[in-house]
């Protein structure tokens, strides 16, 4: 067979497979032009290699896959063509044109994880220092209070949340102002305690004294909102969004990113990994250490923008 007739061959292959997604399957028209982008890229693959689709070995497929990757080509986004070329091949069997499917057992690289994002020093201290405009008093105390937990102390909104005003046997958690200690129960119901520095303990004693103008006596929240119940995790999201727009920060901040910040600036100043590990309650030492990879970019930046050898002339 010719090449071109192979071609038009593999052309005549796609087509009727395009056709049985999209008639007897009934897939979606974006999921079947996301199959017929995967399959033109099979068909050039092969068309470049000289070999007919349905002559098509495993060695083949995972030197396009590498060829994909080098070219910058995400691990998911490798999945996702060689999902669609097993789909294919997996049809192509079905209708006896080969005896095994050569992307059965080939698996994509595996993508890196992204860097948590983290604001920088200057901002986080904004948004902890920025006072609301238009907002009522116990609002703007409640807000304050709120950064400075997630900034100062680590906290996930979970924990945040879940504190009482007084401790007690049924609290999830709680704040030990003359200790300077917040005791709060993490992921798995492990509970931890972490300090609470002085910027933090003195919003807590503003909000304190405001608080009862919106929760009555019988709550335990610490933080309530304008209905006096406790303070939802979407509801400080929204907050923090308002807060981080008013104080001028340009992205937009959420509850983690703060703790992110948290657990990057302390690394930064410190090196202590293992304090990190205790401060955020990570069971294993393996998730802290995303930190030193964040610290190592901010270094590098820092390198890049100050070092007569950094850049290229």
């Amino acid at each position: 067979m010719t090449e071109t007739a192979a071609t038009d061959a593999d052309a005549a292959l796609v087509a009727r497979y395009l056709e049985h997604v999209r008639v007897e399957k009934r897939l979606a028209a974006r999921t079947v032009a996301l199959y017929t982008l995967d399959l033109e890229k099979l068909t050039a693959f092969a068309a470049k290699a000289n070999v007919a689709l349905p002559a098509v070995q495993t060695h083949h497929v995972r030197h396009w896959m590498a060829q994909m990757h080098a070219g910058g080509r995400s691990g998911r986004g490798i999945a996702l063509i060689l999902s669609g070329w097993r789909g294919f091949y997996g049809w192509l069997g079905r209708e006896g044109r080969v005896t095994a499917n050569p992307v059965q057992d080939v698996r994509a690289p595996r993508s890196g994880k992204p860097l948590p994002k983290a604001l920088g020093v200057e901002d986080a201290v904004a948004l902890a220092s920025h006072t609301g405009e238009a907002d009522a008093p116990w609002l703007e105390a409640r807000d304050a209070a709120i950064v400075e937990l997630l900034y100062g102390c680590g906290l996930r909104v979970g924990e945040l949340v879940g504190l009482d005003a007084v401790a007690s046997s049924a609290a999830r958690g709680w704040i030990d102002l003359p200790a300077g200690d917040a005791h709060v129960m993490g992921k798995g119901d492990k509970r931890r305690s972490v300090p609470v520095g002085s910027h933090a303990a003195a919003a807590v004693q503003r909000w304190l004294a405001l608080r009862g103008e919106v929760a009555p006596a019988d709550q335990p929240a610490l933080f309530v909102g304008r209905h006096g119940t406790r303070l939802g995790a979407a509801s400080v999201w929204q907050r923090l969004q308002r807060r981080s727009r008013l104080a001028g920060i340009a992205t937009p901040v959420h509850p983690h990113m703060l703790r992110h910040s948290f657990a990057s600036h302390v690394l930064q100043s410190s090196g202590d990994l293992r304090a990190v590990q205790e401060l955020l309650g990570h069971a294993n030492i393996a998730t802290t250490q995303v930190y030193t990879r964040l610290d190592f970019q901010h270094l590098a930046k820092a390198y890049d923008a100050a070092h007569p050898r950094a850049k290229k002339r």
